[in-house]
């Protein structure tokens, strides 16, 4: 989007909002030749309660541990990024998109395994592991305070799952980068500022910013767009890497949310302060774009949920495999046969 179509942007988003007001239409109409339905496996009578039974074990591991809200969000970005929502980052081998770097400490395959084996309990055959995935996510979001936005199923788990496949981008990368990765996964500028929302909870390991707090391009300063104070606050949690085999530790994404994994906008808040831990999310305020995103999110709470809803929609929608391709696992870490 130009920068100067870009002023009219509360209108935009008012639209945008607009259009997830009609929740299935919309999320289908922006992204043509998805062949996926509300409530699929109700209509479809394959499998009535699958919705219920899925949440019914999302909120059972989510009192025992809020954490499992960014982990699913983690695996579901990692799954619908790398050649579509087909539950390809679920599948075990020596060589699959989990062994990739990228895909270090992922976490939440045990809820999904849990899930399907409750299902295929229930409804034999019936109900994908992609769809499982996508709906155990919006599920444990919503307990984490975000909308209970519309997941559209139908989805069909994926055949092929290779580590060389994983071409998502490291956390360091500009927003122009950043966009044009969104873009190239038929999503837009909103998406992308909406979408690293989920950041508001979750960790990261030190090493991928420990170039900003201490050498930042090769400075040997800490990345000027960082306030002080911060740098000061993250290097007590976050000590130079000097000796080889040195831990790695973790650092909460949002400070505010910290331990709690509430979904809130203070993420956009602390960006606007110079507080983004990633790089990437710093950068959104760098763009002439993003930083009205920010500011937007900042001040309305609302504007965020409901922009949230939409662009979890369409990412979603990414690639996604129906009718007779892909099969449906009846173990979710491994295919059929």
């Amino acid at each position: 989007m130009r920068k100067e179509t870009f002023v009219f942007f509360p209108l935009l988003l008012a639209v945008a909002l607009s259009l997830c007001l009609g929740f299935a239409g919309a999320a289908s109409s922006l992204q043509p030749g998805v062949k996926l339905v509300w409530h699929y496996y109700k209509v479809h009578n394959t499998c009535a309660n699958a919705e219920v039974f899925i949440k019914h074990q999302v909120r059972k591991f989510w009192d025992q541990d809020k954490s499992i809200t960014p982990k699913l969000l983690r695996l579901l970005y990692s799954d619908c990024f790398v050649n579509g929502c087909d539950a390809s980052i679920l599948l075990d081998g020596t060589n699959t998109e989990k062994k990739a770097p990228q895909n270090r400490g992922l976490g939440g395959f045990v809820i999904i395994d849990k899930i399907k084996t409750v299902l295929e309990e229930r409804c034999p055959g019936v109900v994908s592991c992609a769809d499982i995935l996508n709906l155990a996510t919006r599920d444990a979001v919503h307990l984490a305070g975000a909308p209970s936005y519309p997941v559209l199923t139908g989805r069909r788990d994926g055949l092929t799952s290779t580590a060389a496949s994983v071409d998502l981008p490291s956390p360091s990368i500009s927003w122009e980068e950043a966009l044009a990765y969104f873009k190239s996964k038929s999503l837009d500028v909103l998406d992308l500022g909406t979408l690293l929302g989920a950041h508001s909870m979750g960790r990261t390991h030190c090493s991928y910013i420990i170039d900003r707090l201490y050498n930042f391009n090769g400075t040997r300063k800490p990345d000027p767009s960082m306030a002080t104070s911060f740098v000061t606050e993250m290097r007590k949690l976050c000590p130079q890497r000097l000796k080889k085999g040195q831990t790695d530790p973790l650092v909460f994404l949002n400070q505010e949310s910290g331990s709690k994994y509430k979904f809130t906008q203070s993420y956009y808040s602390r960006i606007q302060s110079q507080k983004g831990v990633l790089r990437i999310d710093q950068q959104l305020l760098y763009g002439n774009d993003t930083a009205q995103i920010i500011e937007e999110f900042a001040a309305g709470f609302e504007d965020f949920r409901k922009s949230f809803s939409l662009s979890m929609s369409r990412m979603g929608n990414i690639n996604v495999l129906t009718g007779n391709q892909g099969e449906i696992r009846q173990i979710c870490n491994r295919k059929n046969n």
